[in-house]
């Protein structure tokens, strides 16, 4: 199952207690104090990893609880430190305050390593007081109480491109074209119920694309998939617009573009800022829509938007798309 979002309660160890001993041999008198320290309390340690996909490990754990340092024990021992926990999250993964969703931390790439609970430090045993003046200290520490968060873990994808569209307009196909990815394919709406990434390979080189499900009017304020995917295309570098131009759509090719863009303005300004593509689908199915077809192709000349008509199911100028997105990730 693909979870991007979900909350979570995360526990650091707690220091151990230091010891409060004196050392007793035969034949050494008043042999001082020896109470060891307290061991350090477990970390919980997250750590972006490409093993990840989802936020799933965590969908059904409610508390993540890290190890207790162990007692401080005589003979000046100290107490064994908890084990560390540490979690993988996926690349993307955005860790947020509960409730008022403040950022922590952002896992922005591979490798990148957030100690997000520390554990306590472990209390001092009585060997630590001894002064002058006080030869036998009869007091110890105890340990620190490790640190408690509940947050909110939340992913948005990271590819170089995303393939936004109304539901149907051929993105899963498209991407099962252009890559090895194996979306659910049907001739109905949102068969596409989480965000799919292919590698799209050209000319030895490659690169990430997100399929992004279906987009209505109205997504800005949660219709259909709504808000739970829009947030996928945040950290795409391009968006490429697939348009289904078949001739039995209620919208224009150029009305379905303007919506598309509508619903990323109202959802968040900055979208639009990015790198944008036009690609008309279904252009095997188009010959009785030519005109309402160059009306979006005059549009996209206008705005310097690139633009190319293609068929993803016969798979019609799919090199010339790859050729112009490859273009795209050449410029960065």
């Amino acid at each position: 199952m693909f979870i991007d979002r979900t909350k979570v309660s995360f526990q650091a160890g707690n220091g151990g207690n230091g010891c409060l001993s004196f050392r007793r041999e035969k034949f050494i008198p008043r042999g001082g104090p020896d109470g060891g320290d307290g061991g350090r309390g477990g970390s919980i340690i997250l750590v972006s990893s490409p093993v990840c996909q989802s936020l799933g490990d965590f969908k059904y754990k409610r508390l993540i609880r890290a190890e207790n340092g162990g007692q401080g024990s005589s003979k000046k021992q100290t107490g064994k430190d908890g084990a560390d926990i540490i979690l993988r999250v996926p690349p993307g993964t955005v860790v947020k305050t509960f409730p008022d969703e403040k950022v922590i931390f952002d896992f922005e790439r591979i490798g990148l390593q957030f100690v997000l609970a520390k554990g306590g430090k472990g209390g001092r045993g009585n060997i630590h007081f001894k002064s002058s003046v006080n030869q036998a200290p009869r007091r110890s520490e105890n340990g620190e109480k490790g640190e408690s968060i509940q947050v909110i873990l939340e992913l948005k994808l990271i590819a170089f491109a995303g393939l936004v569209g109304f539901p149907n307009a051929g993105k899963s196909t498209l991407i099962s074209k252009i890559s090895s990815a194996k979306p659910k394919i049907a001739d109905y709406a949102f068969t596409t119920l989480t965000p799919n990434l292919g590698v799209v390979d050209f000319n030895q080189r490659r690169l990430v694309v997100a399929d992004i499900p279906g987009i209505l009017e109205g997504a800005h304020q949660g219709e259909g998939m709504g808000l739970n995917f829009l947030k996928h295309i945040e950290r795409t570098q391009v968006l490429i617009f697939i348009i289904d131009v078949a001739p039995f759509n209620p919208l224009s090719p150029l009305q379905n573009f303007q919506v598309l863009e509508k619903e990323l303005t109202l959802y968040h300004p900055m979208l639009l800022k990015k790198k944008l593509m036009v690609v008309a689908n279904k252009i095997d199915l188009a010959a009785e829509n030519k005109t309402a077809i160059e009306d979006l192709h005059v549009f996209c000349r206008k705005r310097k938007i690139p633009y190319v008509e293609i068929s993803a199911l016969q798979g019609i100028n799919l090199g010339q798309l790859k050729k112009m997105l490859f273009a795209f990730y050449e410029t960065e």
